[in-house]
């Protein structure tokens, strides 16, 4: 199978994890984007068909009333502008060092996680669709993850935009997309470990589909579970 199995971060030292896997979900860009002088070192350091996805900067997705932004170390302009994909002058420069954060990895896929704050209403579908409009030509592929959206909604902006619908499989279905790109959050938290049981019915599920695609793992035991479903895989 055409299938790449990591981890979302680096669960422990990157040089021991370059040779372990193939693909690496990076999270930092999320919360504080690297310098990109980093970034092109950590390509550097991997193999050469070694893969990096990028997860979005949270000013692009995420209002500052967010937790998240506890983490945050350097604000760019007026926080109340962060966010929900507004036409904000931080929303566009966020989006500026994510295609750049993108770049230096040589990133393919781009991966934008929406609270569950961001609805399906009216306003934000209005500024996401404006939103993906002016990045569409940028060259990425673009993995919306969204989270409490009807599926009539997810489908219409996926389809209009080529989005790849990223899913928990323990939790909903992909509903559009050429590739899967399957995030495991925990089945009903962090802390969950998958036993293997549950391994053995994501392996059937993935079989079935029969698609090339992306599994990372996003749980307390991400490490050793991707290394567990890796071997049922392989």
């Amino acid at each position: 199978m055409d299938l790449k199995i990591g981890c979302c971060g680096f669960p422990g030292s990157r040089s021991k994890y370059y040779k372990e896997f193939k693909v690496v979900e990076v999270q930092q860009t999320f919360y504080n984007p690297p310098e990109l002088s980093t970034l092109k070192r950590w390509r550097q350091e991997a193999l050469e068909d070694f893969e990096f996805t990028v997860k979005a900067w949270q000013i692009i997705t995420h209002p500052f009333s967010s937790p998240t932004y506890r983490r945050l170390k350097k604000k760019i302009g007026n926080p109340e502008n962060y966010g929900f994909f507004r036409p904000t002058e931080e929303v566009m420069e966020a989006w500026k060092v994510t295609s750049a954060v993108a770049e230096a990895l040589k990133a393919r896929i781009i991966l934008f996680q929406t609270p569950r704050s961001f609805k399906s209403e009216k306003e934000n579908v209005n500024n996401l669709c404006e939103f993906l409009q002016k990045i569409k030509d940028a060259g990425f592929i673009i993995a919306f993850e969204p989270r409490g959206w009807d599926k009539e909604s997810i489908l219409k902006v996926c389809k209009e935009f080529n989005l790849v619908h990223v899913v928990d499989p323990f939790v909903d279905e992909p509903l559009y997309g050429d590739i899967l790109y399957w995030r495991l959050h925990g089945i009903g938290g962090y802390r969950y470990r998958y036993t293997e049981k549950d391994l053995l019915e994501l392996k059937n599920r993935v079989v079935s589909i029969s698609k090339k695609g992306y599994i990372f793992f996003n749980n307390i035991s991400m490490l050793e579970d991707a290394r567990r479903f890796r071997a049922l895989i392989l």
